[in-house]
């Protein structure tokens, strides 16, 4: 927790100012979680201080937001790229990435539970930058670093390498193990991308970790309908199960179809539904292991299939339309 606070105090995020009138400010909290590597193994327990942004009313105390994240077929790309050169990729880290961000807003906070400034305890703070919590803090973060790759004569769209050292503290974190959930296993002959780990964690979340296994995710030839006079079941449990499936997508193929076919099922889920999405667990039961490998002596051709079936949907007749798109051997979308 002084940890956090030193950084805060380093990157000058917020002044001690009297809350102006017809203001208010927003609680902070302290938010811990323990990081784990790509075996489960915590390595870092980290504490944060966040704003209680869900408190801010949008229209008033923020416009646009989005998320800046990592397509991950832009990763897939990098990492094809990455197994036909050769590289080995390494991976940073940008600490307290958000508090780099500025924000234009007006925004006032609490002083930390615990951590009031003595002198001045009804006082609170005018945030300069990007807490995290905030609504802003993403899109703040985004626009302080593409700013500043644009200004170092970067343009975008061309992947580079860029040297962020004299902008912001970073720290290096080794050869490129673990990213976004994705086990990346980097090999003299190629990349091997899989999540057994996450795998794992969701087979024994919903308690598939004894159960039997079968060799396909769906059952061939059985096209599925709303079964109205079926018996419901709990949506929450539904969509949750769907959810965890559909993350796991980004490096199993071979369960993609099944989890689209299902989630349609979503908004009233029957008993039917629910046992056909429980087929996919027990699949992934019998294949935890299985991932995309991307072999280096590939060529790097860019090849793409598709495959269309007119008005083939059980439900509705429409007609359902599929794709992949391959770099000679290597998946990436």
């Amino acid at each position: 927790m002084q940890e956090e606070l030193l950084q805060v105090k380093l990157q000058k995020v917020w002044t001690l100012v009297d809350l102006p009138n017809g203001k208010r400010a927003i609680g902070t909290k302290w938010v811990f979680r323990n990081k784990k590597d790509e075996r489960g193994i915590v390595v870092k327990n980290k504490a944060r201080l966040v704003a209680q942004g869900y408190t801010q009313e949008e229209g008033i105390d923020y416009d646009e937001v989005f998320a800046p994240v990592s397509k991950i077929e832009a990763i897939r790309l990098f990492l094809a790229y990455a197994s036909f050169m050769g590289f080995i990729v390494y991976q940073m880290d940008v600490k307290s990435a958000y508090l780099d961000g500025t924000i234009e807003e007006e925004v006032y906070v609490c002083q930390p539970l615990g951590f009031e400034d003595p002198q001045f305890p009804d006082k609170v703070y005018k945030v300069e930058k990007a807490v995290y919590g905030l609504h802003k803090a993403p899109r703040a973060w985004y626009e302080t670093l593409s700013t500043y790759i644009l200004e170092n004569r970067f343009r975008r769209g061309i992947l580079t390498r860029l040297c962020l050292s004299r902008r912001t503290k970073m720290s290096s974190m080794g050869e490129l193990t673990f990213f976004l959930g994705l086990q990346v296993q980097q090999k003299k002959d190629g990349i091997f991308i899989s999540q057994d780990k996450y795998v794992a964690d969701i087979l024994k979340k919903f308690d598939f970790v004894n159960v039997k296994t079968t060799s396909t995710p769906m059952e061939p030839n059985k096209a599925l309908n709303m079964d109205a006079e079926a018996e419901d079941v709990d949506g929450h449990l539904h969509i949750s199960m769907i959810g965890s499936l559909m993350y796991l997508t980004a490096s199993r193929p071979d369960i993609t179809f099944a989890v689209c076919a299902y989630t349609r099922f979503q908004v009233t889920p029957k008993a039917s539904h629910l046992h056909v999405v429980k087929r996919i667990f027990r699949y992934l039961k019998g294949q935890p292991k299985l991932g995309l490998w991307y072999s280096r002596d590939s060529p790097f051709d860019l090849e793409a299939f598709y495959d269309s079936d007119y008005a083939g949907a059980s439900l509705d007749r429409k007609s359902i339309t599929g794709g992949c798109q391959f770099l000679r051997r290597r998946l990436i979308s």
